[in-house]
């Protein structure tokens, strides 16, 4: 039997997309904006568009779970299957939600399935962009269908190109991260959408991007895809990211001479 778990999840994510997210995309009204968290914003559309993603994976795979941001939202105790046995899926049904309910871009759809507790496969889709990438581990990392393999070689400190979360790191790191950003081509602030910084690692407009804040959702996806296509994905100490770990600092690069380039600029020990 043929394997169509990617096309299927895709599939999946193009139709919450096309029937529940862009239809809402600048026609929500005040009351379809809410705080679940000061300063965390939710729409009708993130919770809609959940509810129909996880019912379609439980569909792909009956026993599976579901931990989904707005689901996690409700109850904080969905995590711990994230270290669980058997199948469990990554849903963040959108990324990005300040940019959307803001009415602007970039927003994404994203999933990850981790079985026994490892990352196994990964999808992020830009729907404004048609933009879709997918992978599953020893398989490799797919963009629009097409194969992606991550460049081994390193540009020159200057000539480096990519984004940092400053906002949310602590005081002291965020100034020496700013003041290494000078040594390299262009710092950039980020686009407040986790999945398009993915993305762009993928397609080359950027080289790197260096996260504080790590929830699950945004980065489970995201670090597969980049893994899959020969890329770096590591805490700040060092050590590689889990979707369970809780700690914060996350430096993504294309390759193994990018991210230790960029470590010894941005965060000089």
């Amino acid at each position: 039997m043929v394997d169509t778990l990617l096309d299927d999840v895709a599939g999946l994510l193009r139709e919450a997309a096309d029937r529940v997210v862009l239809p809402l995309f600048r026609h929500l009204d005040a009351a379809d904006v809410t705080e679940k968290a000061p300063g965390e914003l939710v729409t009708v559309a993130d919770r809609r568009a959940e509810e129909m993603i996880s019912a379609g994976l439980l569909r792909l795979r009956p026993g599976s779970v579901v931990v989904g941001e707005e689901a996690v939202a409700d109850d904080p105790d969905l995590l711990r299957h994230l270290r669980a046995s058997g199948d469990v899926w990554l849903v963040d049904p959108v990324d990005g939600t300040a940019n959307f309910a803001a009415g602007r871009r970039p927003f994404a759809l994203m999933v990850s399935l981790l079985t026994d507790g490892e990352p196994v496969a990964a999808w992020v889709f830009d729907p404004l962009a048609d933009a879709l990438a997918t992978a599953r581990t020893g398989e490799g990392t797919y963009l629009d269908g097409q194969p992606l393999h991550l460049p081994d070689g390193a540009p020159p400190m200057g000539e480096l190109r990519g984004a940092a979360m400053t906002k949310f790191l602590p005081g002291p790191s965020r100034r020496t991260v700013e003041a290494g950003g000078a040594r390299l081509g262009e710092l950039l602030p980020g686009q407040h959408c986790a999945g398009r910084e993915y993305l762009d690692v993928l397609t080359g407009h950027q080289q790197f991007v260096l996260f504080w804040r790590t929830l699950p959702w945004d980065h489970g996806p995201g670090t597969l895809l980049v893994r899959a296509a020969g890329g770096v994905a590591r805490r700040l100490d060092g050590t590689d990211y889990h979707p369970a770990d809780t700690e914060h600092g996350l430096l993504v690069a294309v390759n193994e001479q990018v991210w230790t380039d960029v470590h010894t600029t941005l965060l000089p020990t």
